[in-house]
């Protein structure tokens, strides 16, 4: 091996080791400010349960912690309401295991916000939190999932996987599959013409993808593909 390819491996290994030191550290922020919210939210329904404190105490914490903490954001109104369910909803979240280990607290607050309020079952909502950390999905990839009820879907296709594959890869193809796949965003009428699926399909081509899940990709509009061997 040559000095210049064993130092290019020594470079590839230090930023390898730099970004997955990154990656450490922003899960860990993360993870901080989500116990943060959650300890906050325990405070509120503290004080509400044994003081009697009314919702009217948490408008005058919003305004106070604005004027003594003015360069501090995330203590709106809104978001200590917010933090009062985010506790109520996980009051078992933090105790007596550490912060990180919980696939909750590895999502973005924006996230957890958004599956609190819009999947009410608790396995349902931690099958997406775990997909979330899988997939790496954006909140709006999030929110068009969890609208169009894709755990209900997932996995369900009629296929001979099981009989044709071995496990585990039989079951890891079966989970790339749904059962129904639902293209109502083409907004097409019945009887439509190919050319206007294709049109459809490209002017919509990222919910398109979504909705098909993982491995798939757009090389082109219409790109030729050669199927099986040469002679």
């Amino acid at each position: 091996m040559s000095e210049l390819t064993t130092y290019t491996n020594l470079l590839t290994e230090i930023k390898n080791r730099i970004a997955q030191a990154q990656t450490r550290a922003v899960l860990a922020v993360n993870a901080e400010l989500i116990y943060l919210y959650w300890q906050i939210g325990q405070l509120l329904a503290a004080r509400q349960t044994q003081a009697g404190w009314g919702k009217g105490v948490i408008p005058r914490l919003a305004q106070d912690i604005r004027n003594e903490l003015p360069e501090i954001k995330g203590f709106s109104e809104r978001n200590l309401k917010l933090m009062g369910q985010f506790y109520n909803t996980y009051k078992d979240l933090f105790v007596n295991s550490q912060i990180g280990q919980s696939v909750i607290a590895q999502l973005p607050w924006t996230h957890n916000v958004l599956l609190m309020q819009a999947v009410k079952d608790e396995t349902i909502r931690h099958w997406y939190a775990e997909q979330t950390l899988t997939h790496g999905w954006s909140r709006n990839i999030l929110k068009l999932q969890v609208e169009s009820s894709v755990h209900l879907r997932q996995g369900r296709a009629i296929n001979n996987f099981q009989q044709r594959l071995p496990a585990p890869q039989s079951d890891l193809v079966q989970q790339a599959l749904k059962d129904p796949y639902i293209f109502d965003f083409l907004t097409l009428e019945p009887l439509f013409h190919e050319r206007e699926l294709e049109t459809g399909l490209i002017q919509h081509l990222e919910k398109f993808l979504l909705e098909l899940g993982q491995g798939f990709a757009f090389v082109g509009r219409q790109y030729h593909l050669t199927v099986g061997l040469k002679c």
